[in-house]
């Protein structure tokens, strides 16, 4: 049984035994000396007549047989046991339940008042119904019946049990969370990452955030108490240290690309080049943020291309192309291939070495992953939504080559029901060797020369057609400066490894991404079932609108000018319908900062 919704507890047809008051006789109970060593007037009682007299007390009770024994036993809670101030003792669960549940109701002012939580440095009110408080009453009550009391304690004491307060952590973390703001930060994940075969270690960094499971149990204490709750803001690191990276670095990364591998099969042998082993080293962390090497097979055929193809035939998954507006099957193949997780295992373990870099792998039957009888039942049958966006410069320009060159990697993907796509894990690190540029990317609040520059404007478009797909957003982060190419809000950036745009497709049919592009746009178009209506946005209006300042930076071929824009906040609604009703409505809020004017030139004197 629950506070407010609660089960209503079952009737206990037992009869009510009814018990005759006791009087009982005073008792002498301090300390008494030794026979002939009580002080004058104080003759000493010995040892025996005190067994006898405390024998004599529970061969009373006991002795009461029918009366005063079944008095202390009356019902499943020891006598004298209260719970916030209602007596509990001598009932049975049943009443004892009535009797709690009708003293929270006598208490619910008090306890359906906001609890004012201070996080940090910033307060909140937070509604015990928004965050599932409640008392427990059925497991009050068993905690209730089971204290330990002695048989003569059951009649003469007293005792005094805490409630059992049920909270839902998940809306509690949510809403200090939100109280928080922007006092807290997000982890920082460590990782290794290559420029070209050059290892570069990305150090953890502590979240500053609240501590659940403390938080959860101090406003559990202050709701009862009606007191206000203070959750302060701890750091919580990742499971990696910084000397963990170096080491890592020392021990793997860095032999790791110092010298070619042999891979060796009964068809013949291929030489593992450091470039092709950089592009298959990753290193990831996971949610704890322990860093894990691994070796990434599939990136490691790909970088090797054409030198792996003439030992293996690698299988081939049925596909679909757009044709004719209409979504077409292509078929799979089996394949002949190197096996991927003995592959991974061995390679991991020679690359820490500097001789005896061998591999010797053998080549199994390789089918593929997904089948036309498995694509046939994705229901991939129609165009659910497309997005386009503008970009200026035409294709010979080093910020559309990458947009480009990011759509023609993620283009024909399969999102199966219930995954959740990474353009990050898509398309790994987006660096010289897999095809991208440098191009202005915004890196400390200013555009400077980055490999990669102009993905995000792809990201944006991938983002929207999720979006207006009806798919779950899972990660996502808009710019910090507002560009007009793009709608506000509903956008976002990239940037390897720490952004990322996740989608999971929370549908039952398969979800294809579709790109197309021409000399001035990028398209995205998802293909799937359409299971809505429609789904629209809704804006609310700009606020808090700030005006840009001027920079003047060093001039020179790193300086990019901008003309700067105007920063706002500004909520954005996306709405499914669905059979002629609004079946969701999702709140999207971003503050954009004003975008400096950055004038490359010395300031005026």
């Amino acid at each position: 049984m629950t506070l407010y919704g609660e089960k209503v507890p079952s009737a206990d047809d037992r009869p009510t035994v009814k018990v005759t008051a006791v009087s009982w006789p005073d008792v002498e109970m301090e300390p008494v000396a030794a026979p002939g060593a009580g002080g004058p007037g104080k003759p000493g009682r010995s040892r025996r007549g005190r067994l006898l007299l405390a024998g004599g007390i529970v061969a009373a009770v006991l002795a009461a047989g029918t009366g005063l024994g079944t008095y202390a036993y009356a019902g499943d809670v020891p006598r004298g046991t209260t719970v916030l101030g209602a007596e509990l003792g001598g009932r049975s669960r049943a009443e004892a339940a009535r009797a709690l549940s009708a003293e929270l109701e006598r208490r619910a002012a008090a306890l359906n008042a906001p609890i004012t939580v201070t996080v940090g440095q910033k307060s909140a009110e937070l509604k015990p119904a928004d965050i599932g408080l409640a008392v427990d009453v059925d497991a009050t009550v068993a905690a209730a019946a089971a204290a330990e009391a002695h048989p003569v304690s059951r009649l003469v004491g007293s005792r005094t049990v805490e409630p059992v307060v049920t909270v839902d952590t998940a809306r509690l973390e949510a809403a200090l969370r939100k109280a928080m703001g922007d006092q807290g930060r997000e982890m920082t994940m460590p990782a290794i990452i290559y420029t070209g075969t050059t290892p570069k270690p990305v150090y953890p960094k502590p979240a500053l955030t609240v501590d659940a499971p403390g938080a959860a149990h101090a406003v559990k204490a202050g709701w009862l108490a009606g007191a206000p709750v203070a959750v302060p803001l701890v750091e919580k690191w990742p499971a990696s240290t910084r000397e963990e990276v170096d080491r890592l670095v020392a021990e793997l990364a860095r032999p790791a690309v110092a010298a070619p591998v042999t891979l060796t099969t009964d068809g013949g042998s291929v030489t593992i080049p450091p470039a092709a082993i950089a592009r298959g080293l990753r290193f990831s962390a996971d949610d704890t943020g322990t860093l894990t090497p691994r070796v990434d097979v599939k990136r490691l055929r790909t970088a090797l291309g054409d030198q792996l193809a003439k030992l293996e035939v690698a299988p081939k998954d049925a596909g679909l192309t757009i044709s004719g507006g209409k979504p077409k099957v292509v078929p799979g193949r089996a394949g002949r291939q190197v096996d991927a997780a003995a592959l991974g295992r061995d390679l991991l373990a020679v690359l820490p070495k500097a001789d005896g870099r061998t591999v010797t792998a053998e080549l199994k039957p390789a089918e593929p992953e997904l089948t036309e009888a498995k694509l046939a039942e994705l229901g991939i049958k129609e165009r659910v939504s497309t997005f386009t966006t503008r970009f200026p410069g035409g294709l010979s320009s080093p910020r559309s080559q990458n947009i480009v060159q990011a759509a023609k990697d993620v283009d024909g993907t399969i999102v199966r029901p219930g995954e959740t796509f990474s353009l990050n894990g898509h398309t790994g690190e987006r660096g010289y060797d897999q095809g991208y540029k440098d191009a202005p990317t915004i890196v400390n609040g200013k555009l400077v020369p980055g490999v990669g520059g102009g993905v995000s404007q792809f990201t944006t478009t991938l983002f929207n057609a999720s979006y207006y797909a009806g798919l779950e957003d899972v990660e996502h982060k808009p710019h910090s400066f507002y560009f007009s190419r793009y709608p506000a809000v509903i956008e976002s950036t990239i940037y390897w490894p720490q952004l990322d745009f996740k989608f999971r497709n929370n549908t039952p049919h398969g979800v294809l991404i579709d790109t197309s592009y021409t000399a001035s746009t990028i398209t995205v178009s998802m293909w799937s079932t359409k299971i809505y209506d429609s789904v629209k946005t809704e804006y609310g209006p700009r606020r808090d609108i700030t005006q840009p300042k001027t920079v003047y930076l060093d001039p020179g071929p790193d300086c990019i000018a901008a003309a700067g824009s105007v920063g706002f906040a500004q909520d954005a609604y996306r709405v499914i319908k669905k059979d002629g009703k609004v079946v969701k409505r999702e709140k999207f809020s971003w503050r954009y900062d004003p975008e400096p004017r950055f004038i490359c030139a010395k300031p005026p004197a």
